[in-house]
């Protein structure tokens, strides 16, 4: 499996060897010793969902309160999505900048999110199936987005006109008035807690 760092701190691509024949496939999707040789601490995992999802459908852009936030390791494992990550820390270097990856069920490429940062993806065909792993249960009074169509995010979706939103997130604020109503996790909060994670870790080592 290998590990690749992207444009925006705290998101990383892991693309893993496939293994095909005559029977099928076979593949190791999650490895807890590349997740940690690229955090520096092994993150909880304490929640495993999965998403169907028609062509068309956008699902986010999604972000929890930090702390304790929610990290997501995230593949899909039949058909195809477009894959967003977006900056939402206030005072981040990339703030506001957007990267999207095509996670599929032929390369089987995974995406890991820290703590902090907006998700976001769109179905590209019919019963899209995203597996993700979370660091952190599902607490809806943690929980917030930012509308996937703002212009000042300015996320490329496909065919625009033709997505299909839950009417949660067609009521999601645009990124600056999430920011004005304090919403938004800040750069220096989210890296302290990182660090937070990476001290406890190194403890449990010693103590182990």
């Amino acid at each position: 499996m290998n590990a690749d760092v992207t444009g925006i701190d705290g998101v990383w691509r892991f693309t893993p060897r496939v293994f095909a024949d005559n029977r099928g496939s076979f593949l190791e999707w999650f490895r807890s010793d590349e997740l940690f040789r690229c955090l520096g601490y092994q993150p909880d995992i304490v929640q495993a969902n999965c998403s169907v999802s028609r062509r068309g459908v956008v699902r986010g852009v999604h972000f929890t309160d930090v702390p304790p936030g929610q990290a997501k390791y995230v593949a899909c494992v039949r058909g195809a999505i477009l894959d967003v990550v977006v900056d939402i820390r206030v005072g981040s270097p990339t703030y506001g900048q957007w990267e999207a990856a095509r996670l599929d069920d032929d390369d089987r490429v995974a995406l890991f999110i820290t703590e902090g940062l907006g998700h976001a993806y769109l179905a590209l065909t019919d019963a899209a199936t995203v597996m993700y792993l979370c660091s952190a249960p599902y607490a809806p009074a943690r929980e917030h987005g930012v509308h996937p169509l703002d212009p000042e995010i300015g996320i490329d979706w496909p065919d625009p006109g033709q997505l299909i939103l839950s009417d949660r997130d067609a009521a999601a604020p645009a990124l600056e008035q999430a920011r004005r109503e304090g919403l938004l996790p800040g750069y220096a909060a989210v890296q302290a807690y990182r660090a937070g994670l990476r001290r406890q870790d190194g403890e449990r080592l010693v103590q182990g």
